[in-house]
């Protein structure tokens, strides 16, 4: 397996996640309104919610540096 093929299935593998994570992020909502319930007041994020938006930032940042190192590997 190439480095090239790594690259793609990571990418693809990385993308993937960071849907699932965007998609179970409702905007304007918190985590029990995503499931049904309703939330109509304002808060901080706590709990599921903050580690959530944490995996996500962190999640963002390796498709970055992934997409990166692909284009500097495709180059070469």
């Amino acid at each position: 397996m190439e480095l090239r093929d790594f690259l793609s299935l990571a990418m693809i593998l990385v993308s993937g996640i960071l849907i699932v994570l965007v998609l179970l992020q409702v905007r304007g909502t918190g985590f029990g309104a995503a499931l049904g319930g309703q939330d109509a007041t304002f808060r901080t994020k706590r709990g599921v919610q903050r580690s959530l938006h944490r995996l996500t930032i962190a999640t963002v940042v390796i498709f970055i540096a992934l997409a990166a190192w692909t284009v500097s590997a495709s180059s070469s």
